[in-house]
């Protein structure tokens, strides 16, 4: 049962006017005051329902609303549009850097960029026929008139027989090149500039090791120079571009590509040339015939190599000389004019773990005086009168320590004596007869 006494206490309800009904009994009067009441009550609590029920779906749409703002932008962004009305994509900044970088580079190394002509005094011969049998025509008549044919030399012509790069490293008209590039003693080199002016050149030195040579123009004004660049840091992925004289036909082709490898030792050959090469640079722009002595470029367009060789039969598989092996040769060609090597004097070959294991030796490491690669003897182990034989090394002797710097195949006794000059006095720790010595050695000039 509902108590409208205490809902009359809790709710100020207002009062009804009730229209004036003449009844003759009070109970009836009573009981519908109750019910209409009631009917009030039920009324307010369906209206409060209706009005909460609305005012939360209004109120939850727009919350929905503006928590779906955010992401309406993101589904704008994917939201497939017409091709017709999309607006032209926005180009590679990084892409865009890196091309005018080398552009860049190429502009101002390529003015320095030099191709070398060889040029040589050949021979013009001649075709002539000549009949054996001439005399006995007059007895035996046309039947021995039989013509062979023969050369003879009818003068001499200065011909074209090949061509390479290099490129100028001081205003005065030094070139470094490579050394097989200018081998032959009996040719004449003719150094073309970029912008078409020619000189002769003769050649300053060649570096008895590297393939690395250094030739002089002599030019009436101050030439263009190519800047030098630091080796001792490239990192394999590093963009490079090569500049060459390609084929000896194409002069200034770029090249652009990747340093691939790092302390690459190769066996080179060109001409009458072999040679080890040790530290070498491996690339993958493309090298052709010609570019050989042409500059690797980073990308700000400083020299950090030397272009060399190629590996025949794969592609683009190059090779370049780093630059600060060249430094040496440069600065001792402008002191002395000439290019020299300490020396020590000695035939070795560097130990292998299989030569270890092979010979039961100690160590599995260092320069074995008196072996070749397979650690049979040589047939001689010292240079006579040599630095080595001064210092009273011999056969069989391990040269563990060059300088204290352990000999390695990774760091081997040639490479380590590449750092120092004729004259320079170093520390060898040897191994002999299962004991360790200390010798002391002047190096001697190759």
């Amino acid at each position: 049962m509902i108590d409208f006494k205490k809902l009359k206490s809790k709710f100020k309800i207002p009062k009804i006017k009730i229209p004036k009904i003449h009844l003759n009994i009070k109970k009836k009067t009573a009981a519908f005051k109750k019910a209409d009441f009631l009917a009030l009550i039920i009324g307010v609590a369906l209206v409060s329902m209706l009005s909460g029920f609305l005012g939360g779906i209004l109120a939850g749409h727009y919350l929905s609303w503006q928590l779906s703002q955010p992401f309406q932008n993101v589904v704008n962004l994917i939201k497939p549009t017409n091709p017709l009305e999309q607006k032209p994509p926005i180009e590679n900044p990084v892409y865009i850097s890196q091309e005018q970088a080398v552009i860049k580079a190429v502009q101002s190394a390529s003015p320095a960029v030099v191709s070398i002509i060889i040029t040589k005094d050949l021979p013009i011969f001649e075709k002539y026929y000549y009949n054996p049998f001439q005399e006995f025509e007059q007895f035996f008549g046309q039947d021995f008139n039989l013509e062979i044919p023969q050369y003879r030399q009818k003068g001499i012509e200065k011909k074209e027989i090949g061509g390479g790069t290099g490129f100028i490293i001081s205003s005065d008209g030094l070139i470094l090149s490579n050394k097989h590039v200018v081998e032959d003693e009996q040719a004449d080199y003719t150094v073309l500039l970029n912008d078409g002016q020619q000189f002769s050149a003769r050649v300053l030195a060649k570096d008895p090791i590297q393939d690395v040579a250094i030739l002089k123009i002599e030019s009436p004004k101050t030439v263009p120079v190519i800047k030098l660049g630091d080796s001792d840091n490239l990192k394999i992925g590093q963009t490079v571009i090569a500049i060459g004289n390609v084929l000896g036909e194409f002069r200034n082709s770029v090249s652009v590509g990747v340093i691939s490898g790092l302390g690459r030792t190769i066996t080179a050959s060109g001409g009458s040339v072999s040679e080890v090469l040790e530290g070498i640079i491996q690339t993958d722009t493309a090298i052709n015939a010609g570019n050989s002595g042409g500059p690797l470029l980073n990308i700000s367009g400083e020299v950090i190599g030397m272009n060399t060789a190629m590996a025949i039969g794969a592609e683009n598989v190059g090779f370049a000389i780093p630059i600060n092996q060249a430094k040496k040769d440069i600065d001792q060609v402008k002191k002395s004019g000439k290019i020299v090597y300490a020396f020590l004097g000695i035939y070795y070959t560097l130990i292998t773990p299989e030569l270890q294991q092979e010979y039961n030796l100690l160590v599995d490491y260092g320069a074995w005086i008196g072996r070749d690669q397979s650690g049979q003897k040589t047939s001689q182990a010292i240079f006579p009168d040599s630095p080595a034989e001064k210092a009273g090394l011999k056969q069989d002797d391990i040269i563990l320590e060059f300088n204290n710097e352990k000999i390695t195949l990774n760091n081997s006794l040639a490479k380590l004596i590449l750092k120092y000059n004729p004259g320079d006095e170093v520390q060898l720790k040897i191994l002999r007869a299962n004991q360790e010595k200390i010798i002391k050695v002047i190096l001697g000039e190759r």
